[in-house]
């Protein structure tokens, strides 16, 4: 049933050019599938990240999407040196730390945005 399948993130995007280009070219995510309404991106073993045209793009300042990583530091080493910004938050919740980490309890995350303004994240389970 649904609990044994495969799921997708689909984002908005205003400007598919620049998120193709962010995604493929800055965070080097491989295309899958581009047409003139969406670009499908391959993340890992067997998962994907939709990113389709919108209108009106998101508004949502939560995060959309969260990739699990095994060493939280060196992979926002690397996005930084991809030029990626990372997000630094001081209250309510989260707080992160002078690298853009926050320990959540549960796990160490840190957050970036995509040129649409989708709020994505990476986590590094403790």
């Amino acid at each position: 049933m649904l609990g044994d399948q495969l799921v997708f993130p689909i984002l908005l995007s205003k400007d598919l050019a620049k998120s193709r280009e962010f995604y493929h070219e800055t965070l080097g995510l491989d295309i899958l599938r581009h047409d003139e309404e969406r670009i499908i991106f391959r993340c890992g073993s067997g998962s994907q990240v939709a990113v389709t045209l919108s209108t009106t793009g998101t508004s949502d300042t939560q995060t959309q999407l969260a990739w699990r990583v095994p060493d939280i530091r060196a992979e926002l080493a690397d996005l930084r040196a991809r030029g990626v910004r990372i997000e630094a938050y001081d209250a309510p919740d989260p707080v992160t730390d002078a690298d853009g980490v926050a320990d959540m309890g549960y796990a160490w995350a840190a957050w970036f945005l995509d040129p649409s303004r989708n709020v994505l994240a990476i986590i590094q389970p403790k």
